[in-house]
């Protein structure tokens, strides 16, 4: 049940998160191996209602973990030199599932063309690239951190639902 003071922090936050997506340029992207070895990178990407897109290569370690185990975390985060603090950077943290997009289909198209839009020709060069791959990563839970003392938990069918995270970063939220 979402109370007056939810919804207050939701129209503050929500706007907030969103020009924060729009503003980032890469993704840090924690991805396993089909042993369960852990790797993190990064990639451009571009966002629309469904999810982030991503163009990764077959070739990087993260294209070939994409392929065995589609669980993966993804973070955008504050810059160091533009952070009040390098122990507190503003950041955006989902639990997502990753979808290969097939190349004939308009999901494929629309996901490139929303890439070309933000990074121009070489996101068209790389797609058409055989050993890149597409990539639609789908968050189904997020935590949203401002500062210290200042995380919020995102959920709902669309991350809509916010909630102020009183027990840590990782432990059950109080209005849960």
């Amino acid at each position: 049940m979402t109370t007056n003071k939810d919804g207050r922090l939701a129209d503050k936050l929500l706007p907030e998160i969103e020009a924060f997506k729009q503003q980032k340029l890469t993704l840090e992207l924690a991805t396993n191996d089909a042993d369960g070895k852990p790797n993190v990178s990064y990639a451009p990407f571009a966002v629309d209602e469904r999810g982030f897109y991503i163009l990764v290569s077959d070739m990087a370690r993260h294209g070939m973990n994409l392929k065995a185990k589609d669980d993966v975390s993804v973070m955008l985060v504050e810059d160091e030199a533009s952070a009040k603090t390098v122990f507190a950077r503003k950041r955006l943290t989902f639990d997502a599932k990753a979808q290969l997009i097939s190349r004939d289909t308009a999901d494929f198209t629309q996901g490139v063309a929303s890439l070309v839009a933000r990074f121009g020709e070489m996101s068209e060069n790389l797609a058409a690239l055989a050993d890149f791959n597409l990539y639609r990563l789908v968050p189904h839970k997020g935590l949203y951190v401002k500062g210290f003392g200042q995380a919020f938990s995102l959920t709902g069918a669309e991350l809509m639902d916010l909630s102020w995270q009183r027990a840590g970063q990782h432990g059950v939220s109080q209005n849960a």
